[in-house]
């Protein structure tokens, strides 16, 4: 049944039975794996800046009078660009692979 939009109505999907389908379970695991994996990295070299700030690596002067902590704080700007924008790259691919979970559970005679 279509509503007024032509999207089919939520309320007639088998959600128990897409959890079910290994496609689903091998998309869910490679996702999680991906996002965590991303977000561990990020959380350690972002609360690495606290605990180097005052340590003499980092306070030695790398250019003039900028020490490498401004140069460690600049460089995680440009990592955070540089997530982003591998998050957007790897979101596209995400969605087809869900696309194609989807399509699998209609071909299989989901509603």
């Amino acid at each position: 049944m279509a509503n007024i939009t032509g999207e089919k109505n939520i309320q007639s999907i088998d959600y128990n039975a897409i959890e079910a389908m290994e496609s689903f379970n091998k998309f869910v695991k490679k996702k999680n794996t991906f996002l965590f994996s991303m977000t561990a990295g990020f959380l350690f070299l972002y609360i690495l800046l606290p605990i180097l700030a005052f340590q003499p690596v980092l306070q030695q002067k790398v250019i003039g009078s900028i020490t490498g902590v401004w140069v460690y704080s600049a460089g995680l700007f440009i990592m955070t660009i540089v997530l982003c924008t591998v998050y957007i790259k790897k979101a596209a691919s995400f969605d087809k692979a869900a696309a194609a979970v989807i399509a699998e559970y209609h071909a299989k005679g989901g509603k």
